[in-house]
């Protein structure tokens, strides 16, 4: 019962979007955005930034959706989130190893992971980013404290990102869309067909972080 009505919340956020964008300005703004050469490179760097900042930064996601549609906002999303937490990675193992070991290392979850990444690096990674036991961007820095190779960290963080950005994305992508075709453009039909296409991703982004939270409890 609980997930149907998150689930619903959700649809019901991305269908409030969509009606408040549908008007001429908000059109114009997306059009100019997504249309500029270097907006793509900038909304990267922006995100990339944010996970180093500790900003929040689910309002990009949504608007990389918006302006870029589902398939290169989730690219563009994955590049940025990967770039900045391997910067904060980085951080966290040769800049700030005394400050993150502070904020962490009283944790028991940290010590549990710590000594699991010394078995199978790349694996936790991935279970973790699926089913994260720290908020994204303090994770970015503790995974610095631990064992695991940036050669490990990098693909896995990207793989375990992909999920759970889909999901948002595909919201700003609805979003953007009625913005940019206005209200006429699309029939009950097209929004059945998207709020399948949503209910989808969400169901596979919960199942997936079901499975991952179960295997890091067992392992």
């Amino acid at each position: 019962m609980k997930k149907t009505i998150v689930s619903l919340a959700i649809l019901a956020a991305a269908l409030a979007a969509a009606f408040l964008l549908r008007d001429e300005e908000a059109q114009r703004l997306l059009a100019r955005a997504s249309s500029q050469p270097w907006g793509p490179a900038a909304f990267v760097a922006a995100y990339a930034a944010a996970c180093v900042l500790f900003i929040p930064a689910s309002i990009l996601i949504f608007a990389a959706g918006a302006l870029f549609g589902l398939v290169k906002g989730i690219f563009l999303v994955s590049i940025g989130a990967t770039l900045g937490a391997t910067a904060a990675f980085l951080t966290g193992r040769y800049l700030a190893r005394d400050w993150v070991a502070k904020r962490v290392g009283a944790d028991r979850r940290f010590s549990a992971l710590d000594e699991a990444m010394g078995k199978e690096g790349w694996r936790i990674v991935l279970l973790t980013r699926l089913a994260p036991i720290f908020p994204f961007v303090l994770l970015n820095y503790a995974l610095g404290l631990t064992r695991v190779t940036l050669k490990e960290y990098v693909p896995a963080t990207w793989l375990g990102i992909l999920p759970g950005t889909s999901v948002v994305v595909y919201l700003g992508s609805l979003a953007g869309g009625a913005a940019r075709g206005g209200s006429s453009a699309t029939t009950p039909a097209q929004w059945a067909f998207y709020a399948l296409g949503l209910a989808a991703t969400i169901l596979l982004s919960v199942k997936l972080s079901r499975m991952a939270r179960k295997a890091l409890i067992t392992n």
